[in-house]
């Protein structure tokens, strides 16, 4: 096997777009506007709709890696690397679920079901600042963005150091 299920592929590629997306709109889009501005409920419908999305597609794909078979694991040749890289893949999934969890918290906590999707009318707290769920979801938010950085760092180290093609795994092709 040479290969990861082409769903787990897909799954990979359309998560890794979402996240990268859902990080760079909330942390620098949605961060940036007041509670007060109009376009502030766009762009939260638009994360919170994104970010239950990559929930579902998130677990989609942890029950496809749990039930497909896979490739024999990366070898870096150095045990700690091969376990850091172990570590961070399951990390990752960890994190990304942990993320939606915590704006799932917020989002409750908040009232913005009724605000954001009912129609209500009624505006939006002035602040999510206090909220421990919004306190969870920045550092969380940090923690996923440099877990992502270091699963790229793995990749560079493969793909320029090793030399050993290990991102074929994750493409499209004959799995044998």
């Amino acid at each position: 096997m040479t290969r990861y299920h082409p769903a787990l592929v897909a799954l990979h590629w359309i998560l890794a777009a979402m996240v990268i997306g859902a990080l760079i709109m909330g942390g620098q889009v949605l961060a940036a506007l007041p509670n007060d501005s109009p376009d502030k409920m766009f762009s939260l419908r638009a994360h919170m709709t994104v970010g239950l999305v990559i929930g579902v597609l998130m677990l989609a794909r942890l029950v496809t890696r749990l039930k497909t078979q896979h490739p024999p694991k990366a070898d870096t040749g150095n045990a700690l690397l091969n376990m850091g890289g172990r570590a961070a893949h399951w990390a990752l999934y960890t994190l990304v679920l942990l993320m939606v969890a915590s704006g799932v918290g917020i989002s409750l906590t908040a009232g913005l079901p009724d605000i954001v999707f009912g129609g209500s009318g009624a505006p939006l707290p002035e602040t999510f600042d206090d909220l421990a769920p919004r306190v969870a979801h920045g550092i969380i938010s940090k923690l996923l963005a440099l877990t992502i950085l270091a699963h790229i760092a793995g990749w560079l180290y493969h793909q320029f150091a090793l030399k050993d093609g290990l991102i074929s795994r994750m493409w499209f092709g004959n799995r044998h």
